[in-house]
């Protein structure tokens, strides 16, 4: 995933269209447009997120980052946040979607038509309107000026280290192998976190 990815990539490797997606594709080129950044080749642009919502596959297309180069690093608060880091300046950008972003300022049925579709209650016409009702609030968030969907905040502090390559070992309660690192020992066995828990 490197280059200039459109919004259209981002759909296909999602599945679908959905505001979600729009905010963290935005967020994702906001922060890099900030930090002076491309996308990541390799390991260049480092991402930590704190939602495992749908605007993480925006920001993966974007930018390059995924969890297998460990340039992508998960956070679980439940907060659409988004920061960047650039390896090569040193310098990080936090994007978080403001408080008050909803998709009613772009279309205030919007709302009470998805939970019609979604909730299965929805007629072929409904359905129908629901989609190209999406379609353009999906583009509302993509053309809308930055300050109306984020509060951007540059970042103190170093990007988070490089992704490290540990070996593997076998777990002694269930046989199959475990990093290294993620090994717990106990009564002098060494676990897998699944069987460190039983």
């Amino acid at each position: 995933m490197t280059g200039t990815h459109s919004f259209e990539d981002a759909v296909s490797f999602h599945g679908h269209r959905c505001p979600g997606l729009a905010l963290g594709y935005r967020a994702a080129g906001v922060g890099l447009a900030a930090l002076g950044a491309d996308p990541a080749g390799d390991e260049e642009v480092v991402a930590v997120v704190e939602n495992d919502a749908c605007g993480v596959d925006g920001l993966q297309v974007r930018t390059g980052c995924t969890f297998g180069k460990g340039n992508l690093r998960f956070l679980d608060y439940g907060k659409h946040v988004y920061t960047l880091y650039d390896r090569a300046s040193g310098r990080g950008v936090r994007v978080a979607t403001r408080p008050d972003f909803s998709t009613a300022r772009f279309d205030p049925d919007f709302g009470a038509l998805r939970d019609r579709v979604q909730g299965g209650a929805a007629t072929p016409e409904e359905r129908d309107e629901y989609e190209r009702r999406l379609r353009a609030v999906c583009d509302a968030i993509l053309a809308a000026p930055a300050d109306d969907l984020f509060v951007v905040t540059p970042i103190e502090g170093k990007a988070p280290e490089p992704a490290q390559i540990h070996r593997s070992v076998t777990c002694d309660a269930c046989g199959e192998s475990v990093s290294e690192h993620r090994v717990v020992e106990r009564d002098g066995r060494r676990l897998c976190i699944p069987c460190a828990r039983r």
